[in-house]
């Protein structure tokens, strides 16, 4: 089973990447920006345990998947359970 992450720089093309990897594969996808913030105003990210909870939901419920974004905290936590890892690291000019 595929299990992708998928990082690097805001305006890398991670989540164009993660969506046309999910529906080419047919995998589940999980973006980090959905899970690393609390619905507040201004927003404030959530507790590093809480976000963890959602991380660990979505890899038990789904056996082949795409989460990506730029939080190397997040990114840490399932990293154990990834079968591959892609960096975007385009130049600023593209």
């Amino acid at each position: 089973m595929k299990r992708i992450i998928i990082f690097g720089n805001s305006g890398s093309g991670k989540s164009t990447l993660a969506k046309a990897l999910c529906k080419g594969e047919h995998l589940s996808h999980l973006d980090l920006d959905l899970i690393a913030w609390q619905p507040t105003s201004p927003p404030q990210r959530k507790p590093i345990a809480e976000s963890k909870q959602e991380i660990d939901a979505f890899i038990s419920a789904n056996a082949a998947w795409v989460i990506e974004g730029c939080y190397s905290d997040l990114l840490e936590l399932a990293l154990p359970a990834a079968s591959e890892i892609i960096f975007l690291n385009l130049p600023v000019e593209a």
